[in-house]
């Protein structure tokens, strides 16, 4: 029986998205066979694989929902390689302690069934439960499961995750944070502050025992405060935080976008998604855990019959393009703030030693990132 003849292999053409300097690169299937400096014009671009910080869900899967098994949230991983995310830390939300032990085990499980979703995890964010329980600083996580730091809780988590939680966002002036922060700086992890209504005094306090990172900048605060001394400016103040921002346009407006970016400078700002179940899916209804949201054709999260905000839609690739779009950047400033940034902050917390070698090829034509394959060294992914 004659055998079917194999595909040729494919060549890509991209220039690097800083140096400008322009390779071919061989693809044959699942592997990187050759690159060479070539002679040529092209609209396409590399650069490293992006990284995703804070991801709640994806492709209609909900990593916080108590019945996603371990082989669907392994597939929702897979699914994000296509929008260019090579890197994620799947997001765990404030829930009972005893769900958060479920569900950071199945993403353990997940991480064991499939090499390329294990490389593609270099640890989990649980944000929450130790936040503030006041309204609209709470946003949409449950009122009844917030709590103080309770360190018993938390090692019991990290037991539950295999000692892969690698971020924690808390609010720095609930009872146990400022020593919980130091704590987990000597674990070699990063601590991130939002949902939090603290003082600038308490904001520095929490800088000083080792947090990093503001979670989500703007959000998960009260639509009124006070109109200087607020925990959103307090945080755009404090030079050793840098920011994780969501420009999607409704968690941020593009004005605020720019100010953002040019209080912080070019090395303090990170682009995540916050992204639920809704992202890389069609409108419609999702969950982010017990809570359900409607998608409508504006592509932002709603709990439905109200204005507040859950988690968004927006994938990593949007990101891009929306942070150039807004915030006026170069192309490759947005893809720094993707990826290097975010490793910088990991690496700085001691939360990982060495930043993977990871691609994307992506065409940037009209402000659009139309992500073309997506590699870890050598291995490709996916591609078109």
């Amino acid at each position: 029986m004659k055998r079917p003849a194999s595909k040729p292999p494919k060549k890509i053409t991209a220039a690097h998205f800083r140096s400008g300097a322009v390779l071919e690169f061989t693809l044959d299937g699942a592997r990187v066979i050759g690159r060479r400096s070539v002679r040529a014009k092209t609209d396409v671009v590399f650069g490293p694989g992006l990284l995703d910080l804070q991801c709640n869900g994806y492709a209609g899967i909900d990593f916080n929902h108590p019945d996603t098994t371990a082989e669907q949230m392994a597939a929702a991983i897979r699914t994000m390689w296509r929008d260019g995310c090579a890197h994620v830390l799947p997001t765990l939300i404030t829930a009972s302690p005893e769900r958060l032990s479920l569900l950071f085990s199945r993403l353990v499980a997940a991480l064991k069934m499939d090499r390329d979703v294990a490389a593609s995890v270099p640890g989990f964010h649980l944000e929450g439960p130790f936040i503030s329980p006041q309204e609209g600083a709470r946003g949409a996580h449950p009122f009844e499961h917030v709590r103080e730091v309770d360190r018993r809780l938390w090692r019991g988590w990290q037991r539950a995750a295999d000692g892969r939680v690698r971020l924690v966002t808390v609010a720095p002036e609930v009872g146990g944070a400022i020593p919980f922060i130091r704590q987990l700086r000597a674990e070699k992890i990063l601590p991130a502050l939002a949902h939090t209504m603290a003082d600038a005094a308490t904001i520095a306090r929490a800088c000083d025992a080792g947090a990093l990172m503001s979670t989500h900048l703007g959000n998960g605060c009260p639509q009124l405060m006070h109109r200087h001394r607020n925990p959103v400016l307090a945080q755009l103040a404090e030079d050793r935080l840098a920011a994780s921002i969501i420009p999607d346009g409704a968690h941020l407006p593009p004005e605020i976008v720019r100010l953002w970016h040019r209080v912080k400078g070019t090395e303090r700002i990170v682009l995540v998604t916050d992204a639920m179940s809704a992202a890389g899916a069609p409108s419609g209804r999702y969950t982010i855990g017990d809570l359900v949201i409607e998608i409508g054709r504006d592509r932002i999260p709603r709990q439905p019959g109200s204005p507040n905000l859950a988690g968004a839609a927006i994938t990593m690739r949007e990101t891009v393009e929306r942070y150039v779009a807004m915030s006026g950047v170069p192309l490759a400033e947005a893809w720094l703030a993707a990826s290097e940034r975010a490793w910088n902050l990991l690496r700085t917390a001691g939360a990982v030693k060495r930043v993977p070698d990871s691609k994307v090829f992506a065409r940037w034509r009209g402000g659009k990132f139309d992500v073309l394959a997506t590699l870890h060294g050598k291995r490709v992914l996916w591609a078109k």
